[in-house]
């Protein structure tokens, strides 16, 4: 009989299942015999090949996904907040620090000149070695210092106070030097408001009128009426003035206050009528040879800082005055205060001198970015 593959105990090439002798109908067995045994090798060698593939599952249809929308709404609703962010920071507004900056000027300023005045003791006084100090020093220096400059680049000029709405002081050569900003005693009134060429800032000051004589060479003073007929003397272009000629006084006007203590001292005038806050610093230095009167008056001379037409550094300097007023760590004008008003309360007895309080300013108008926090 013969054998199919390689031998009778082995399995062949291609299929592989055991040999089984053909037994019916002799040797070799029928061809019924042989085809029914093929078949039933056929069928055990079926059993043992792998079960097909199976057929590839159809996923069903996704369903919603509530948390994704959400999470998609949230996504949408950040990017809409932050545009509308850089629309604020960046588009139609106030204008920012830096813009105000750039509108100022001030970024092209290697020096910063400030007109002040330089013969009032406890205001503004420079003296024999060249020592600027007073309380509207201070007040420049705590601009200046907001603004980016340092002490050495401030640079100060008197000035006569009818030139302080030109904004043109004089230096010590007589030269006149034009000024960035005026801090030189200088009242806010309605009608220096309405001029073109000045604009102040918010208020740093609050004093009122008085009035000064020589010791014992006056009798009591309560009133402006008690000045009418005599010869008193005024700073030019000052609200003092103006009172003193509605109280009948014979009003001598200089541009200078040395020049009307000269003079007092001379005898050619019987008084001296300006701001309390300058008059008492000449009380201070010689309080044996003044008096100093308190008038009483209802009206309050607002000091504050002519900037000409420079609109953006108005908001500047009302910056500073803001900061200076709101943040408790910053008490700059409250140690000029201290340093040149307060010290000349007791030599000038019951007289008052200034408020003692910096004025409430309003917050300027100025963006403030993200972050930035220019308001402390």
């Amino acid at each position: 009989m013969s054998d199919m593959g390689s031998g009778r105990n082995g399995t062949s090439g291609r299929f592989a299942w055991p040999l089984r002798r053909r037994t019916p109908a002799g040797p070799e067995g029928t061809a019924e015999d042989i085809a029914v045994q093929d078949v039933a090798e056929r069928e055990a060698f079926d059993r043992r090949l792998p079960p097909p593939e199976p057929e590839p599952l159809i996923d069903p249809p996704p369903r919603f996904n509530l948390a994704m929308f959400r999470l998609a709404a949230l996504g949408l609703a950040l990017v809409l907040t932050l545009g509308l962010a850089l629309v604020r920071v960046f588009g139609s507004g106030p204008p920012s620090v830096a813009e105000l900056r750039a509108q100022a000027g001030v970024d092209t300023w290697t020096v910063l000149p400030i007109g002040v005045k330089d013969d009032q003791p406890g205001t503004a006084i420079r003296d024999e070695n060249g020592v600027w100090s007073g309380f509207d020093i201070d007040i420049a220096y705590m601009v200046a210092e907001d603004l980016g400059f340092r002490r050495d680049d401030v640079r100060f000029y008197g000035m006569e106070s009818e030139d302080r709405a030109r904004m043109q002081a004089v230096d010590l050569k007589g030269n006149r030097v034009p000024v960035k900003m005026v801090i030189a005693s200088y009242s806010i009134t309605a009608d220096r408001e309405a001029r073109k060429d000045v604009t102040f800032s918010e208020p740093y000051l609050f004093t009122e009128q008085s009035v000064l004589t020589l010791t014992g060479k006056h009798k009591p003073i309560s009133t402006l009426r008690d000045l009418k007929g005599e010869r008193v003397c005024s700073l030019s272009t000052a609200t003092s003035a103006s009172a003193l000629e509605r109280a009948g006084a014979d009003v001598i006007s200089r541009n200078r206050m040395r020049e009307c203590i000269a003079d007092l001292r001379a005898g050619t005038v019987k008084a001296v009528s300006t701001d309390a806050a300058i008059l008492a610093g000449f009380k201070a230095q010689s309080p044996k040879e003044f008096d100093h009167w308190d008038l009483g008056l209802d009206e309050t001379e607002s000091y504050g800082v002519n900037v000409g037409e420079n609109e953006a550094l108005k908001k500047l300097v009302d910056l500073t005055l803001y900061r200076s007023y709101y943040d408790p760590a910053d008490d700059r004008w409250e140690k000029a205060y201290q340093r040149n008003l307060q010290s000349e309360t007791k030599l000038n007895g019951k007289t008052p001198i200034a408020i003692a309080q910096q004025p409430r300013p309003t917050r300027p108008d100025v963006r403030e970015l993200p972050w930035e926090d220019v308001f402390r």
